[in-house]
This record gives structure tokens, sequence and C-alpha cells, in this order.
């Protein structure tokens, strides 16, 4: 559910028979009755997002599953409903949904109902009013942080969700299934990439605590109150979420927060505004977060690389995609590049790791 800015006419190769799921959902979405309206919201690289609106204002969000081959674990519509219809009584930031169907012949894939936010995401640019005001990098930063921490400090248990993975053995599932979904979509052996698993295989840490797990944890998958940098509206994207060792999203957000002590091509992967705004330093995430969930973080090398790694793989299955024909969205044409630079900032993180 990102904001207005991101809608965009449907690409061609996105489309659907909008005449097939506005019958479907008749009936089944309150205000689903009249004329429908579909717009996609151009943003994301792997699940697809649209806007549905009935008869001129009543809206609502469908997420689906990307075209072509992928990895359902890591686009698990069922998973995300499963999780979305009980965390929003622990956790605010989760949006509320309305509707799952797993029958593909509506409109191809298994897709998610959910209502639709309003607020801001920040990507690559900042947006206004944020890009005056020179305390909100900060105040987003802090935000983000805490946010995380209450989210592991959930009790999944008390929301029936025990049953959302097996957290014993989380870590070392996570390197051999992003390492079997590398060699699933990279065509060529690639020593570098395993030397990065075989380092991952070798330092993992012992997990002392569980916890509801995000897994794609980020600063463009939150979405912020247009008015206030510092209250969060909502979180999105929770179709990989799971059980397992909250330092995992710790990980990931690390991997995605870029700085300009990065080189050129890390920055370029990540999602953080361009031009130097005061956003907060990996130190200082470290260290609010170390302070709002009292975790000890001395292995938290293994998870940034963890990240990295998994980072990755993604975009090796996105680019795979392209290369294949399954979608033909010009983004992806120069992923390589991206899987490039980031096994190469892998490396320089175990190089420099006392883990």
């Amino acid at each position: 559910m990102p904001d207005e800015r991101d809608l965009i006419e449907v690409r061609l190769d996105e489309r659907f028979d909008e005449a097939r799921l506005r019958g479907y959902l008749r009936g089944r979405l309150p205000g689903a009755d009249g004329e429908l309206s579909v717009r996609q919201f151009g943003g994301g690289k792997a699940n697809l997002t649209y806007l549905l609106t009935f008869g001129g204002s009543t809206e609502y969000v469908l997420r689906r599953p990307p075209l072509g081959s992928y990895a359902p674990s890591a686009h698990d519509m069922g998973r995300e409903n499963r999780v979305l219809s009980v965390l929003r009584r622990a956790f605010p930031f989760a949006p509320r949904v309305y509707h799952y169907c797993e029958d593909e012949a509506v409109i191809g894939a298994p897709f998610l109902i959910m209502e639709r936010c309003h607020g801001i995401v920040v990507r690559a640019t900042m947006p206004e009013p944020f890009a005056s005001d020179a305390n909100a990098p900060q105040q987003m930063s802090r935000a983000l942080v805490d946010a995380l921490a209450e989210f592991h400090a959930v009790d999944y248990e008390a929301l029936g969700l025990t049953a959302l993975g097996r957290p014993a053995g989380f870590v070392k599932r996570q390197v051999e299934g992003w390492w079997r979904r590398w060699g699933a979509a990279s065509p060529d052996d690639n020593p570098q990439v395993k030397a990065i698993y075989r380092w991952l295989a070798a330092h993992l840490p012992d997990t002392s605590y569980y916890s509801l797990v995000h897994n794609d944890y980020k600063l463009d998958n939150t979405m912020f109150a247009a008015d206030d940098p510092s209250r969060i509206v909502a979180i999105l994207d929770w179709d990989m979420c799971t059980l397992g060792d909250p330092l995992s999203d710790l990980g990931t957000l690390l991997t995605y927060w870029t700085g300009p002590e990065d080189s050129p091509a890390v920055r370029a992967i990540g999602t953080m505004p361009a031009g130097g705004f005061d956003f907060y330093s990996r130190r200082q995430i470290l260290s609010r977060y170390a302070e709002r969930s009292g975790r000890d973080l001395s292995h938290i090398p293994f998870y940034h690389v963890l990240g990295i790694f998994r980072l990755l793989v993604i975009l090796q299955q996105i680019y795979i995609r392209y290369a294949r024909g399954f979608t033909q969205d010009e983004r992806f044409a120069r992923l390589n590049t991206s899987v490039d630079a980031l096994t190469e900032w892998a490396l320089e993180v175990m190089e420099s790791s006392n883990v």
C-alpha cells in the first residue's frame, strides 16, 4: 500500500481480467458493487500491488505474487493473510486484511485484499514536507527502530501464531534455503557467492530468543503520517513473516540502510534518499535497538552478511525472471550488476568482522 505518488496505469503484462475480479468480489466486500477502476502501485520489485476503486470512492488494495516462476514461500499470500488477520490486536502498525482468495482462476494467482492506508513511503528521494524538515530523518529513523523492537516483543503465542514457523534452527535454515534459491536462480557457478555461503555456515550463532520475524524490514516497507515523520501509519509486505531469530530483521534493515560512507554501488542498491539527509548511521541503529530491546548484538556482523546474502539472491531471482522473459519490466534488466556489488559488499563485511 504505497502512497499516491506510486500509482501508474497497470503494466500491459501485469493486467488481469477486471470483470472477473469484480464479479468475484461482489457480495464479498462492502462497497464492491460499483464500477471497478484498477491502477497499479509501480514502486515494488516483487509482489504486484494494485489499487481497486469501486464506484469512484471505495478503495481497497490487492496484492498477488509476481509473474512467472517464483519461490512460493517468499510470496505467500496465505501466510500474509494468516498473520495480518490477528497481528493488529497486538501491533498497531499491521494493516487490516479483508479477504484472501486462493483460487488462481480469478486473476491467475492467489491474492489478498487489504485496507488502503494513507501516508508517505520514503524511497530514493525525500518527499515533501519531510525534505524541508531537518529533523525528519532522525525522527523516522527512531520510529523505525522502535517499531522493530516493539514488533519483536509481540507475544505470538497469545495471538495463536505458534504454527507460523519452526523457530529452532531458523538461522541455519535461512542460510541453507537462500543457498538453494541461489542455485535455482543462477545458471553459473560463482565462487565468491559460494565463499559467502561457506562463511555463514561456519559462523552460525546460538539463538537464545525467538520472536515474530518480518523478513523484509526496511524504510520503504514503512508508511509515515504525512504530517508527522515520527509517526508510523503502517508497516507493509508481510508475506514472508515467520517465527525465528529477531536479529535477522536487524540484519535486513542494515543491508537496505545506506549512508555516505558506503560505495556508490552499495548506495545505489539501498532504498535511502540521496542528498545527505541526516538519518541514523548503522551504529546509531544498533545502539537504539539494543537500548529498546535489551539484546546482545555482538554477533551482528553475521546477521548483516546474512541480510546481504538474502538480498543478492532475491535480486538474482528477479533478474532471472526478466532474463527468461517472465516479465518485461525494464527496471530489472541490470539487476545482475547489483548482485555483483552486493557480493563484493558481503565479502568486505566478512573481512572486517570479528565474529
